[in-house]
């Protein structure tokens, strides 16, 4: 079993791990973000954004929820969507039950550039990340996140004892 460190100082495994952790989390990040805005004009946030309008019952998320599901500032979010309305591919619905609030929506423009970023963005997912790993280190990861970030991940159901 590797030796931890203490409150001042990471052991090597500690370092090694958390350090590999933050390089590959970079790496792949800017890498899918290069190859999202060189073949479909669209940054991975705004992927995001549009991958969570997707996944929504009806195609639309209130802006503060969806602010929650893409990790973002309410700011940072009005700037994706601003970003998104110029291209037609969100829109910005005043709620109903609410007159102060907005849904953001999916437009169908929207969902066909998403259709088409997503194939291309998964087989990158997978090149650079999930084919190499086993099936038990794929496993290992899913236990992983689940015990460090359940409600990042949405994992805590998958979580074995």
């Amino acid at each position: 079993m590797p030796a931890r460190g203490s409150k001042s100082k990471l052991s090597p495994d500690e370092a090694a791990a958390w350090q590999g952790l933050l390089r590959l989390n970079a790496r792949i990040l800017r890498e899918l973000d290069a190859d999202l805005v060189r073949s479909h004009g669209l940054a991975a946030s705004s992927y995001d954004v549009m991958i969570q309008l997707a996944l929504a019952p009806r195609r639309r998320l209130r802006m503060t929820e969806l602010a929650e599901e893409v990790l973002m500032s309410p700011s940072g979010l009005t700037r994706v969507v601003d970003q998104l309305e110029r291209e037609g591919l969100v829109e910005r619905e005043r709620r109903g039950d609410d007159a102060r609030s907005f849904d953001a929506v999916l437009t169908p423009e929207g969902r066909k550039r998403l259709k088409s970023a997503n194939e291309a963005h998964l087989a990158r997912v997978r090149e650079l990340f999930l084919d190499r790993l086993s099936d038990a280190q794929l496993e290992q990861l899913v236990d992983i996140w689940s015990a460090v970030g359940p409600e990042l991940t949405g994992s805590a159901a998958h979580h074995r004892p």
